[in-house]
């Protein structure tokens, strides 16, 4: 694996300009992403305390002061032995986590050889759960970072259709921030990816869940942080697998479709899938010079199979791509640690299509089509950290991650000359190959759509005798490249209909005989492009021990954006975006037993690169009606089309929008106001329980409006400009919903583009609003060896007029660039229970040695249901129905059908919710002693019961837009129905050997 330094050149200016300041400023200090730990303490006045390595055998000495205080910042996780004069201790640091340790008369030596020396950290206000890879062996979970991440305190499960990523504090899925070894390696095209590495990699797990300090930024969610394994003085090597076959497995369900047109037919058919993952990994690691130069290296080979079935084909796909990372620590002195990071973690993938002999076949039929894919990519991370006296340091990161989207080659290339057909029951018919859409129109002359990102950060830490100041600056640009061309094969998608009772086709009633058949037409183009996204910030923040019991932290940060679009040009752009953020810790009894902390802070999140793409290419969608009289023996596509039947549907035109009247020019970028207060208390040795309140609301919404002609219209008719032509205008805008909007526009027609503000209620948008709160109970004894228990009980409420960054009832993921603001009609109904809106949570996990060689582990949650709404299509009565709301394919509304056929608004949310989900997973594992406790033999069953709980069902109640006419619509019988349940009961195998 090679990392190009050419690729980072852009950054080259930032650099330099950065590590002069470090070089000529002796009081500054910054913290890298917590991705490090510290450790803090007391002695006698002017003490020597050495601090040791038991991993690498570095060194670092230092001098009490007066008062007889130590502390040693930037630690990487692992274990240390401290000794000053007779006193001496050995504490584990953990990733993000403090520890205060007393070497004091009464206690000469002691020896604390798990996680941590104390149950509290004082010298933190933030929301943080960490878990070691030990602690995560030890319990019945998925081998995925997002499972771990639901055991924190205020965590759901998102939507399953954004891949089972979490949803912290009421917070959309798509606003979260992912770290491994301190860099950012979140996806921002649309913040629902990020760059993984392979499972048994892992050393920590750190979680927060809120009131993070401010060298993090860039999320309204949380944050989940990695931290990898490493080498150190001894050489530990070893081999494991995770085997999860299909013979563990429940099935899965099926659901039938209710249309009576589609009798017989399924709109979830899962009963009969089979799937089969098996991981290998050869891993070791130890030093290459002792104490000074150690390499962890691991190599995943991945044997994962699938079967899936539908109506007209089956598919089988088989994926075996090994994965690897590679990390080196070279500590020359103990001054200097240089760090890098090699990660590969490509996907390539071989898809098997079959025709099926008849419908719903549970066989693969027949001879099949082969395609292969490929995507993923690798990532690349350099630190340094130069620990230059007993109380500065400071490191420098650069880092790069390059992800191929998907390439897809073979069969499903094939056939790019037949249109994508789809019959009344949406079954596939022509010589198309699936699945849906088709991806056959793809630019030929455009590259493969990546994402990049190249990044740097310089962090100080400067600890003085009351205060721990520390301030960073970082840089990151982030790069995505899309192929534009058509969305189908053979350009064209054809989806044939029933004509309802009334007659009714596109708005034009008596068009044709009740029950034949007619053929829409949609057209999707788009141009290619690279678009690019420059994000900067910089941070200060000094905790202050004012007393010995009482700590104070105040920070801000500062964040920039730029947004540019295929060209270059910038259309959002964003400079010095303030974020304070304050809070207090209280060591109330003085004894470290009963902690009261709270804070409070502003966060902001980006602009997603999706929105570059989305808003600044040229898109042309449009739908056209049509009766026939016949269809295409080869292709299906309707022939002998009559005159369109209606106006077509233009959603949007094709043209390449002016870069400069795309956004509001006073955009306030999407932010977010978090407080917290909590106590913890340590009631006896190992056991700590909490209980906090948490408050999040949205500061300034941000999403799309579509609208934009009609009101400026409406606006240049006010204000007389009578030469006002809408059509130079963008046909969406980038805007804070809810407040007034500054836009460049050619008011005169002349060409020349004025600034001009128009007041919000041409918009009579709703404004942005999500706000969440809760109240969290919480217990823990962290594992020792022989015995951990962590549970929490959340009440929590989330209500407003948006998700965030997806929409979880549509399916949406254009990130920030949603349907939700469109148009006004769209708002309206929509202030409610929001979809990750859960009221009750309940956790309890934990693991027990019952011998030497037993160990089980148990995890139980349940969580209440989310909350229902009814989607439709807006009836004609809203008033920017003619101003495009009504050209929209899909229901986008909270109008709906009532059960006599006439449009209702009904409030989001407002319809009961689903029903409780609730898992029991268990874990036992074996340690015999005949192999010197190197073997270890274990099985994990996941949701024991098999509940299989509805978590999703159709909340779409028109069954086409014909319903929202002057006659009564026609009902979608599939209204209510599950669209998603809870996995199926299945279990894992796995061994590991160490040598």
């Amino acid at each position: 694996m090679q990392m190009p330094m050419k690729e980072f050149a852009g950054l080259g200016r930032v650099w330099r300009g950065l590590l002069i300041a470090v070089a000529c400023t002796g009081s500054i200090f910054a913290y890298g992403q917590s991705s490090d730990g510290s450790i803090t303490g007391r002695t006698e006045a002017n003490r020597a305390v050495l601090l040791t390595s038991l991993d690498t055998g570095a060194m670092r000495q230092m001098k009490t002061d007066a008062a007889g205080v130590f502390g040693f910042a930037k630690l990487p996780p692992g274990r240390y032995e401290l000794t000053s004069g007779e006193f001496k201790r050995v504490v584990s640091v953990v990733a993000g986590g403090g520890i205060h340790v007393a070497l004091v008369d009464g206690d000469r030596l002691e020896v604390i050889a798990e996680r941590t020396g104390s149950a509290i950290d004082f010298s933190s206000v933030e929301s943080t759960t960490v878990f070691t890879d030990e602690e995560i062996r030890a319990l019945p979970i998925a081998r995925d970072p997002n499972a771990i991440a639901l055991l924190a305190p205020g965590v759901v499960q998102g939507d399953p259709n954004f891949g089972g990523l979490p949803s912290f504090g009421g917070a959309s899925v798509a606003e979260n921030g992912y770290y491994i070894n301190g860099f950012d390696v979140t996806n921002i095209r649309n913040f629902l990816s990020y760059a993984t590495l392979p499972f048994e990699a892992i050393s920590q797990q750190q979680i927060k869940t809120g009131g993070y300090g401010a060298e993090y930024g860039r999320s309204l969610g949380g944050v989940i942080s990695l931290v990898t394994k490493r080498g150190t003085n001894e050489w530990k090597n070893g081999v494991a697998a995770d085997w999860s076959p299909q013979t563990f497995k429940a099935r899965g369900k099926n659901v039938f479709d209710r249309e009576p047109t589609r009798a017989g037919t399924y709109t979830v058919f899962n009963r009969d899938s089979t799937s089969t993952q098996l991981a290998y990994n050869l891993f070791a690691g130890g030093p290459i010079i002792k104490d000074k130069l150690f390499v962890f290296a691991l190599a995943e080979l991945r044997s994962d199979k699938s079967v899936s079935y539908g109506q007209s084909n089956a598919g089988r796909s088989e994926s075996s791509q090994p994965n690897g990372l590679l990390k080196l620590d070279f500590q020359p002195t103990s001054s200097h640690l240089f760090e890098l990071t090699a990660l590969s973690n490509k996907q390539s993938a071989d898809a098997f299509d079959y025709t099926n002999a008849r419908p719903y076949s549970t066989t693969l039929d027949g001879p099949s089509r082969k395609s292969s894919s490929q995507s993923g990519g690798a990532v690349y991370i350099v630190k340094y950290t130069n620990y230059l006296t007993d109380s500065l340091t400071w490191t420098a990161l650069l880092g790069r991650v390059d992800h191929l989207r998907s390439k897809v080659s073979g069969a499903r290339t094939i056939g790019t000359d037949c249109p994508v057909v789809l019959d009344v029951n949406l079954s596939q018919l022509g010589c198309w190959i699936g699945p849906f859409p088709g991806g056959g129109g793809r630019d030929p002359a455009a590259p493969d759509d990546t994402d990049k990102r190249r990044a740097g950060r310089i962090d100080v830490e400067w600890a003085l005798p009351k205060h721990t100041i520390r301030l960073g600056v970082d840089a990151q640009r982030f790069t995505s490249a899309e192929a534009g061309g058509s969305a189908y094969t053979g350009g064209i998608y054809w989806r044939y209909f029933v004509t309802p009772a009334s007659g009714t086709i596109n708005g034009v009633a008596n068009a044709a005989a009740p029950g034949t058949l007619y053929a829409r037409s949609r057209v999707s183009q788009n141009t290619s492009g690279r678009y690019a996204v420059e994000n900067a910030a910089w941070y200060l923040e000094d905790n202050w021990a004012v007393t010995p019991n009482w700590l104070l932290y105040g920070g801000v940060r500062s964040e920039a954006f730029d947004n540019k679009n295929g060209d270059g040009v910038s259309f959002v752009k964003k400079d010095n975006m303030l974020a304070p953020r304050l809070g207090f810790s209280w060591n109330a009894l003085g004894d470290s037993t009963l902690k009261v902390y709270g804070n409070a802070g502003t966060y902001f999140i980006p602009v997603a690169s999706n929105t570059n793409i989305r808003s600044t290419r040229g898109e042309l969608f449009v739908q056209r009606f049509y009766a026939y009289a016949s269809r295409d023996p080869r292709t299906q596509a309707p022939t002998g089309l009559s005159a369109q039947i209606g106006q077509p549907q233009i959603i949007s035109d094709g043209k390449l929008p002016n870069p400069a009247t795309i956004a509001d020019t006073s955009l306030r970028p999407m932010s977010q106001n978090e407080y917290i207060l909590g106590v913890q208390w340590v009631p006896t040795k190992n056991w700590t329980f909490g209980a906090k309140g948490v408050y999040r609301s949205i500061r300034n919404g941000l999403d799309d409006f579509c609208g934009t002609h009609g009101v400026l219209e409406r606006w240049a008719a006010d204000n007389r400009y009578t030469n006002f032509d809408s059509s130079t205008a963008a046909n969406c805008i980038l805007l804070n919903p809810g407040r007034d909007v500054s836009l460049q526009v050619d008011v005169g027609n002349n060409g020349t583009l004025q600034n001009v503000t128009i007041p919000a209620r041409y918009f009579a948008l709703a404004p942005y609003q999500r706000k969440y709160q809760a109240i969290e109970l919480s217990l823990q004894r962290p594992w020792d060896g022989r015995f951990m228990l962590q549970g929490s009980y959340v009440w929590s409420k989330s209500r407003g007029t948006a998700e965030g960054y997806v929409n979880s009832i549509v399916n949406q993921d254009d990130a920030g660039i949603t349907q939700d603001f469109d148009f006004a009609s769209f708002t309206d109904g929509a202030h409610g229970y929001l979809p990750n809106d859960r009221r009750h949570q309940i956790k309890l996990f934990g693991a027990m040695a019952v011998t030497q060689e037993l160990r089980v582990g148990l995890n139980v949650s349940a969580s209440s249901g989310r909350p229902k709404s009814c989607i439709g299509f807006v009836p004609p009565t809203v008033s920017d129905f003619n101003e495009g709301s009504r050209n929209y394919t899909t229901p986008s509304s909270f109008y709906c059908l009532a059960a006599n056929g006439v449009p209702q608004l009904v409030p989001r949310g407002s319809l009961g919710r689903t029903p409780w989900t609730n898992t029991i997973s268990a874990q036992l594992s074996y340690t015999p002693q005949f192999a010197k406790k190197r073997l270890t033999l274990q099985l994990d069953v996941f949701d024991i019961l098999n509940s299989q709980s509805v978590i999703e069902t159709n909340e779409v109640r028109d069954f086409s837009r014909d319903g929202s006419n002057s006659v009564p619509g026609i009902l979608s019988q599939n209204y209510g129905a599950p669209t998603s349940f809870q996995s199926p009961r299945s279990g894992r195998f796995s061994i590991r050997y160490l040598f």
